[in-house]
């Protein structure tokens, strides 16, 4: 009898249902918790030993997630508990951290063909790298992916959400959406990852931004996130990225949900940079990591260094920084013009609209209206 063929290494089996979250914040233990109610065999990793004794007496997250119950099905572990094991890996910590946590994902016994896939939104240090890239270069691109779209924990647990799960592998994609979907919760697969992490990064910033000015107007909060938006646009669409990333769930979905929730961290950070509290005091002040605070720096990097024009944007964090007043920022973001539209050329090869209608009645005097027929679209009717 022949020899089977072996099972790919590089990706879990059709039916492989083990997962580890590594990170316990608010957003870890909701997703952690739909994995488990979707059916998932379910390990959450906390930071601590500590916290990990506290989950595991409580059975909720006190600290992030209060009120919701964790799943009876669902494992609390410490770091390192249930890799081995696990078919897919969600990376649920600071994007300031990730690639340490990456580097040693190997080390801590993570299989050669399980799936890696962030939840961050924000960019790696130093060069605002998208987190898929740094995985692609340490695992390959069909072993990782992203999750994104609007999905505050709390009302995910409670009422659903709007994911977006992406990866070059489209199996992957589709394993990741069903997941969510066993859960209750809807979520697109998409073959965009940089497109969706840059809609993250995105409209963390552009929440932060509308925070910081919504006190000197809404005009200027709309402003300031349609022109982030716009800059950080012009950065995908240089990395391969497509417009309905940014322009669907993922982006302009999860800025409205970040832009109407008071407990968005990204927005109260922009409120309280307008009230005067340092960027460096903000955590303390919110009680967890702010993403924007971290990426918007990366981000107006990355865009200098693509040859962007991007003032608000830098802008921005010149104001995180404190080399910005905030009156100059919101003065900076009224006076700021997008760069010109780009028109399309006219093709030479055709007439346009007045020569065609010049040359229907110069066509009618000859032959009479059959003829109106064969130059004008939908028989000139």
């Amino acid at each position: 009898m022949p020899d089977r063929p072996r099972p790919s290494l590089s990706l879990p089996t059709p039916g492989a249902r083990r997962a580890v979250v590594v990170g316990a914040g608010s957003f870890g233990t909701a997703v952690a918790v739909l994995l488990a109610r979707g059916g998932v065999r379910t390990t959450l990793q906390t930071r601590t030993a500590e916290q990990c004794e506290r989950l595991s007496a409580d059975r909720e997250n006190l600290a992030y997630l209060p009120g919701v119950a964790l799943p009876a099905n669902l494992k609390v572990g410490q770091a390192g508990d249930g890799l081995a094991r696990a078919d897919y890996v969600l990376l649920a910590v600071p994007s300031a951290q990730l690639d340490t946590v990456i580097a040693g994902l190997p080390a801590a016994g993570l299989p050669r063909r399980a799936a890696v896939v962030s939840l961050a939104k924000g960019l790696v240090p130093p060069h605002g790298t998208p987190p898929t890239v740094l995985l692609a270069a340490q695992f390959g691109a069909d072993r990782v992916g992203c999750v994104g779209g609007p999905a505050h924990a709390r009302e995910m647990v409670h009422e659903g959400a709007g994911l977006v799960a992406a990866s070059a592998d489209e199996s992957l994609a589709l394993a990741l959406a069903s997941f969510f979907e066993s859960a209750g919760v809807v979520c697109e697969a998409s073959n965009d990852p940089v497109g969706v992490e840059l809609a993250g990064a995105a409209k963390n910033a552009a929440a932060l931004a509308a925070g910081a000015t919504e006190a000197q107007g809404l005009n200027a909060a709309g402003a300031a996130a349609g022109h982030i938006f716009a800059e950080v646009w012009r950065f995908a669409e240089r990395l391969g990225a497509r417009p309905e990333s940014l322009i669907g769930l993922a982006g302009t979905g999860d800025l409205v949900a970040t832009a109407l929730a008071p407990q968005s961290r990204n927005r109260r950070a922009g409120e309280l940079m307008a009230a005067g509290v340092a960027a460096r005091d903000i955590p303390e002040h919110i009680g967890q990591a702010v993403e924007a605070l971290e990426a918007v720096p990366l981000l107006a990097g990355a865009l200098e260094r693509a040859g962007l024009d991007a003032p608000v944007t830098s802008g921005l964090a010149r104001l995180i920084s404190g080399e910005l007043p905030l009156d100059a920022w919101v003065a900076l973001v009224r006076t700021t013009v997008p760069p010109p539209a780009r028109w399309r050329a006219r093709s030479g090869s055709g007439p346009g609209f007045w020569e065609r209608v010049r040359a229907v009645f110069r066509v009618r005097g000859r032959t009479g209206r059959a003829a109106d027929q064969a130059v004008l679209p939908g028989g000139g009717a």
